[in-house]
Order: structure tokens, then C-alpha cells, then sequence
């Protein structure tokens, strides 16, 4: 399987101002040759057949990228309307600032791709099978689900940001569940 980065995804994790998982430790060509020499990944199904995740032991100086909300913190958390590139539909997240919480370590990263087909439907072209599109940082190697926003982006299409995918009422709901009680980090 060869694996390359989108720029999408390098202007996201390697970016100090990203809410999320961020990687400060590896340049992108150092990240790909860490994934490439970690012999413990574990690849599983995505959302769609053309999404896989790989699951690899944590190499990086990546911490976690989300935070539990608790009573205690809950008034720290920020929102704000944000598209993740020029032309896609803003739409409202919520984030604590990581001067107000400490990011626990990541023991593994989830690294998301999609097959070049999809990415190439998607307007962007790359010069492998998969690319990255997402790095999350995650405390075992099971899958947490995506924020319902996204699920929801994604059921809009292409044209608006998202990759087609119609939108999974039993997925979303799980999802609520989960982001109901986390927040990513800026």
C-alpha cells in the first residue's frame, strides 16, 4: 500500500494554530518514513469503502488532540464558525485553547486515508494509491467517531467540502454520544 500526504492534511497536523492533533517532532517526509517503519499498524475499514484507518503505535510527539469536558471546564470551552479550506461551508466547533487544558500523551495515532479514486472525485490529485487525510491522536486502537458535523459535511458532497456519503442516523448518533463529552484542543 503506498501512502502519501494531502496537502490538506499537512496544512492541518503540522500547523501550530490546528485544533486537533498536532505533530511538532516530524516533518512530513520524517512522518511518512515513521509510519512506513512501524511494524505494529493495524488497518481497518472506514466509513466508505474508499476510507481505511491505520492504526500505529504513537511515534510522534503528538498528544491528544481532544480533551473531556467536565463541569470544571466546561466554561473554558470556545466556539466559532470555521471552514477547514477556501470554499467550503463554515460551520460552528467548539474547542478548549491549549493554554487552558493539558493534552494527555497519545499512546496510538489514527491515521485516516482515502484511495487516490476518491481523492481524485474530490479534486485533489496525489501520486500514490492512499492518502492522508487526517492524523488523530487515540488511546487505543479502535476507531472514536468522526464529530456529527463532519458526518453531515460529508452527506452535503463534494461541493460542499464533504466526500458524498450519506449520512448514517445509528453512526451519527453514536457520534453525539461521544463529542457530547469531548472537545478538540487549539
Amino acid at each position: 500500500m503506498s501512502i502519501v500526504f494531502t496537502q490538506f492534511a499537512i496544512g492541518r497536523h503540522f500547523n501550530p494554530d490546528f485544533a486537533g492533533t498536532k505533530i511538532h517532532s516530524h516533518t512530513p517526509e520524517e512522518f511518512l518514513v515513521g509510519l512506513q517503519d512501524s511494524a505494529h499498524g493495524r488497518s481497518v475499514a472506514g466509513y466508505a469503502p474508499f476510507c481505511r484507518h491505520l492504526f500505529v503505535p504513537n511515534f510522534t510527539d503528538a498528544r491528544m488532540g481532544v480533551h473531556e469536558i467536565t463541569p470544571e471546564n466546561r466554561h473554558l470551552l470556545q466556539s466559532d464558525y470555521v471552514a477547514r479550506r477556501e470554499g467550503e461551508l463554515p460551520i460552528l466547533t467548539r474547542w478548549f485553547d491549549s493554554k487552558d487544558v493539558e493534552p494527555a500523551e497519545s499512546p496510538w495515532l489514527d491515521v485516516i486515508l482515502y484511495s487516490a479514486e476518491q481523492l481524485k472525485k474530490e479534486g485533489i490529485e496525489i501520486d500514490g494509491e492512499w492518502g492522508i487525510v487526517s492524523i488523530l491522536s487515540a488511546s487505543d486502537s479502535e476507531e472514536a467517531p468522526m464529530p456529527p458535523i463532519t458526518a453531515m459535511r460529508n452527506a452535503l458532497g463534494k461541493d460542499e467540502g464533504g466526500s458524498g456519503v450519506a449520512l448514517d442516523r445509528e453512526y451519527y448518533m453514536r457520534a453525539v454520544e461521544y463529542w457530547k463529552r469531548w472537545a478538540t484542543i487549539k
